[in-house]
């Protein structure tokens, strides 16, 4: 009977104790995360800037979708991380450059997906869809796009989420080789890529008054916030994501019954 109580004991310590282990994992992992977002804001303020503006329209997108609150979280990342490849020697200049992009630059700049995806897969055992998630999102709904020219539903809804997101805040931001266009046009180009080169059931929801009068806010805001964002930087010292990593929010964190074990898909 001892010896069974013992036994019992033990296990409930074994158990405790790797459940403290897992968690200290997680968090590193999301630390690991954290650090890398601020090193792309360290490194290239624009692409930072772009990628917490497609998270916030990704987010819009995958709400009204229904999507539950894990498959939220993995949207976010995906969008935080989607352009994480261009930080990368062989691709900022061209990033960078004023001038029109040529045949050589584009191809050069079709790797990013892939490299993103390279960076992010040491975190595959905690964050699963992450670097599937990254390496496609240039991907098309009509099988066109790359790198691996996936087809419809073949392409993670994650991604095809932050596809569009990504398309609207590239049509409305100017680059230093084009000037941004207006909400209206950015809005055309989604309901006309529909079937094409976006999901046409995410697309059309984009479009739709509900969600499009959200996403038109947050651009606002974001204009507002991009505004102020050199004082920011001027009289703070730190250098905290925009977007708060919320599934590390211990105030919102998911009951362990619904949070993601390891190794199994998010």
């Amino acid at each position: 009977m001892r010896l069974t109580v013992l036994a019992g004991v033990g296990a409930a310590l074994l158990v405790a104790h790797s459940r403290r282990e897992l968690k200290l994992r997680e968090r590193l992992a999301a630390a690991s995360l954290e650090t890398l977002l601020n090193a792309i804001d360290a490194n290239d303020p624009t692409t930072g800037a772009h990628a917490r503006r497609v998270a916030t329209y990704a987010l819009i997108l995958a709400r009204a979708q229904g999507l539950n609150v894990r498959a939220q979280h993995s949207v976010e990342r995906i969008a935080l991380f989607h352009d994480v490849g261009k930080i990368h020697a062989a691709l900022f200049d061209i990033v960078h450059d004023s001038a029109s992009l040529s045949t050589e630059e584009r191809q050069l700049i079709a790797t990013h997906p892939r490299r993103g995806a390279e960076v992010l897969e040491p975190l595959s055992m905690f964050y699963p869809d992450l670097a599937e998630g990254v390496l496609s999102h240039h991907e098309r709904w009509d099988g066109t796009g790359y790198p691996r020219k996936l087809k419809g539903t073949e392409i993670p809804l994650q991604a095809r989420i932050v596809s569009i997101a990504d398309t609207f805040d590239v049509i409305t931001h100017s680059r230093p080789y084009k000037d941004g266009e207006s909400f209206e046009q950015a809005l055309a180009a989604i309901q006309e890529g529909s079937g094409t080169q976006f999901d046409p059931m995410l697309a059309d929801l984009f479009v739709a008054a509900a969600v499009s009068t959200e996403v038109r806010e947050a651009a606002d805001e974001a204009s507002i916030e991009h505004a102020g964002s050199d004082e920011r930087r001027r009289n703070t010292q730190e250098n905290a994501p925009d977007i708060t990593f919320r599934w590390r929010n211990t105030e919102t964190e998911l009951p362990v019954q619904d949070q993601v074990p390891l190794g199994a898909p998010g």
